[in-house]
């Protein structure tokens, strides 16, 4: 592993923001880091930058405990959300800064320069103010300017918050695209699980301190770990039930489960696609209560009659319901999850 971390611990006033992290980065891979506020994220960043001192714990670089080793010698490139250019320097003194404090003569500088903003989409730029960039233009000259010193790990910490999201969802396929180009192994920590979804060759997802799902994109999307999980990659249907067999008693009546589903209390994730709309007297009874455009389809939030708790459905525009019809919803065993 490039990078790992051992039991990493931060307290902040005895409460515990890092509690016994233990994390791997591989040569090469794209790690996410998705939580909400408070969840840890960016003190796990901080840490292995050598911002934050760790309470516990090691943080090793290439096997090298980096205890006492400080951040400007760690190798590591880090950009921040408010990309903290220079204003007083033009986009080429801000992408040579670190190649200037690496002692890289100032020929070379110039043309690892060029060589760099091309390669972020800004040929040409060099002599611009960065006072003058729009929020996407002075993203690309923070992002050539923490890979000028090729660090041997790049950390980015909510690298797109500030940009409006069509820009947003533009630049995050550039990154990954250039990332595997460069062969360059990323930690980035965001609240946005598109943007992590869409970067990451793996996501972690954090709650208090501690990891709660660590696996590619995929298998955390499909197979949440729990219902916390369930919950903050947007999953509005989640319910507690009594698994047995393949089958769970739930608030909105009895479910079928895949087959080799945990038995026992659990909580049950039922995907908005796996809501299927049928006439008023098939299934479970439901008003519409409320409906979403979502561009690729509508979202239709459903208040069973018998007074359960509400429940989403994914639909086509052309077949949603209108607000107050009456409707029945039957559930298929292919979009529900028996989470842990």
């Amino acid at each position: 592993m490039l990078l790992s971390l051992d039991a990493a611990t931060v307290r902040f006033g005895g409460r515990p923001a890092l509690d016994a992290v233990d994390l791997g980065v591989a040569e090469h891979e794209v790690v996410c880091v998705l939580g909400p506020s408070g969840s840890g994220k960016s003190t796990l960043l901080r840490a292995v930058a050598g911002l934050q001192p760790l309470d516990g714990g090691r943080v090793l670089l290439d096997g090298r405990d980096q205890s006492g080793v400080p951040a400007h010698r760690r190798g590591v490139g880090l950009m921040f959300q408010d990309h903290q250019l220079f204003p007083q320097r033009d986009v080429g003194g801000n992408v040579a800064f670190g190649l200037r404090m690496h002692g890289v003569a100032k020929g070379e500088r110039e043309a690892e320069v060029g060589q760099l903003l091309d390669l972020v989409g800004l040929p040409g730029a060099a002599r611009r103010a960065v006072t003058a960039l729009s929020g996407g233009e002075q993203q690309r000259v923070a992002l050539a300017r923490a890979l000028a010193p090729r660090p041997r790990l790049l950390m980015l910490d909510e690298p797109l918050g500030q940009l409006d999201r069509s820009l947003r969802e533009r630049l995050v396929v550039e990154l990954r695209e250039l990332f595997g180009r460069l062969g360059t192994t990323v930690l980035a920590v965001t609240h946005d699980q598109g943007e992590a979804f869409a970067l990451a060759d793996r996501v972690v997802v954090m709650r208090d301190g501690r990891i709660a799902q660590s696996g590619t994109p995929l298998e955390v999307w499909q197979r949440p770990a729990d219902a916390f999980v369930a919950r903050f990659l947007g999953f509005d249907n989640v319910v507690p039930a009594t698994v047995a067999d393949t089958a769970a008693v739930t608030p909105w009546g009895k479910l079928p489960v895949p087959d080799g589903s945990a038995e026992g209390a659990r909580h049950l994730l039922v995907r908005p696609a796996g809501v299927r709309l049928v006439a008023a007297d098939e299934g479970l009874a439901c008003t519409v209560a409320a409906r979403t455009f979502r561009g690729t389809h509508v979202a239709v939030r459903l208040q069973p009659r018998d007074g359960g708790p509400r429940l989403e459905a994914a639909c086509a525009l052309r077949d949603a319901p209108a607000v107050g019809d009456a409707v029945g919803a039957q559930f298929d065993v292919a979009e529900i999850v028996v989470l842990g």
